[in-house]
């Protein structure tokens, strides 16, 4: 793994932008920055459509290393260029934003509360195509929707299961097990989480670390021991559905955590504002994010 990147991630202020709304998310993303399902047809022209995005807020001079520490990117992001090179390369060389791959195919089916990540059969040749295309870390995402202890440690479980296996390919690990801001019991969730969270970290050796991708909790702070967890090389927090105003309020009351912000960093960008419009506006969104990661 790139030592410049690891310790980047592990002392730089900032924050990791989510750039990475793939298959089913991508429609939607589309249509909040304002374009409609009609304007394009079949998945090529949405994936053309969606990287114009992407290459629109990755090249606007607001999108940069002083604020932005990494940024998550889906597989057809990182096959794709900026400006006539690799996406990833791009970031790290003209940007010193680290680029990191979403790799999880997707959530099966809901079991005791909880959907654990599909099978991903063809992990190790994607994350030695990630290594060669200059990617430095993974995510991969599950979700928990109830306080179900047999669902939470399943979660984590396969979550440490899957992350070693990329530890073991020179890149490293963001451990998403995400606690829907619906779920009925959150706070009793986010005590499961953190007691499994633990107890697979007790066990993870400090020079192996892996990052935690974790839902805003219901009690500031809850999550201050796995921050200073010697296996953790950094907490970031997805926003998870709630508004920017309320994700940036929630995250800035917990010490050490950043943003990994997905739609709470597009909120207000269109594909009909002027370069200054969305320049403005996005630069008005980092500096929000970037100054409530910074508590």
């Amino acid at each position: 793994m790139n030592t410049d990147q690891l310790e980047r991630l592990r002392h730089d202020a900032g924050f990791i932008a989510a750039l990475d709304q793939s298959g089913g998310s991508t429609p939607k993303a589309l249509r909040l920055y304002g374009i409609e399902d009609s304007s394009y047809s079949g998945d090529e022209q949405m994936f053309d459509l969606i990287h114009q995005m992407r290459t629109r807020m990755i090249t606007s001079p607001a999108f940069n290393g002083e604020r932005v520490l990494a940024a998550i990117l889906f597989e057809g992001t990182m096959d794709r260029e900026i400006e006539g090179v690799g996406s990833a390369i791009y970031l790290w060389n003209a940007k010193r934003i680290v680029p990191i791959l979403k790799v999880d195919k997707g959530l099966a089916d809901d079991a005791n509360g909880v959907q654990v990540m599909k099978p991903m059969p063809d992990l190790d040749a994607l994350l030695a195509k990630g290594r060669t295309k200059g990617i430095f870390g993974t995510k991969m995402r599950s979700v928990i929707k109830d306080a179900n202890a047999a669902g939470v440690t399943a979660v984590v479980k396969q979550q440490f299961e899957v992350g070693r296996q990329i530890l073991a390919a020179g890149l490293v690990p963001i451990i998403e097990p995400e606690v829907d801001i619906h779920c009925p019991n959150k706070a009793a969730a986010e005590a499961l989480l953190k007691a499994e969270l633990l107890d697979e970290l007790n066990r993870q050796p400090s020079d192996q670390p892996v990052m935690l991708k974790l839902t805003l909790p219901e009690i500031d702070n809850h999550y201050s021991e796995l921050v200073k967890h010697p296996s953790v090389l950094r907490v970031v927090a997805l926003s998870g559905g709630y508004s920017r105003e309320e994700s940036n309020s929630r995250l800035s009351r917990n010490k050490g955590v950043i943003a990994s912000f997905s739609r709470a960093l597009t909120e207000g960008l269109s594909a009909q504002q002027s370069e200054a419009e969305f320049n403005a506006t996005l630069d008005g969104a980092i500096a929000g994010i970037y100054a409530a990661s910074r508590t």
